[in-house]
């Protein structure tokens, strides 16, 4: 499958991190999402119900990093490949998480995993 539908600098603000400090603070994470999707059949019948909604995907995402305390970016990128495969039922997905500030002298930080076929 050569579609795919993404998501690009999706800000959530997340209690992340391991330091004491990090637990009692909410810090922005950035996550960019590519996710394997035939378009054709929507495309075809210019159908919305047949299209991956990233207003949706982009809520539960917002949903499951701000409602969830984690200490690991690596955690979170984890949890969204596996709500966004199974919630969505995409083939696969690419999942990018910065967390801007957490070195001094970086823009920004993070990890990118990708499960499944993209």
């Amino acid at each position: 499958m050569t579609d795919h539908v993404f998501i690009q600098g999706l800000e959530c603000q997340a209690v992340i991190g391991v330091f004491e400090w990090e637990k009692a603070i909410r810090q922005t994470l950035v996550l960019d999402l590519e996710m394997a999707w035939d378009n054709r059949k929507a495309a075809a019948a210019d159908d919305y119900s047949q299209a991956l909604c990233y207003d949706s995907v982009s809520k539960a995402v917002t949903e499951l990093v701000e409602g969830t305390p984690h200490e690991l970016v690596e955690t979170v990128a984890e949890k969204v490949a596996a709500l966004v495969q199974s919630r969505f039922a995409v083939a696969g997905v690419r999942v990018r998480v910065s967390k801007p500030g957490a070195v001094a002298n970086a823009r920004t930080v993070g990890v990118q995993i990708q499960r499944g076929q993209l």
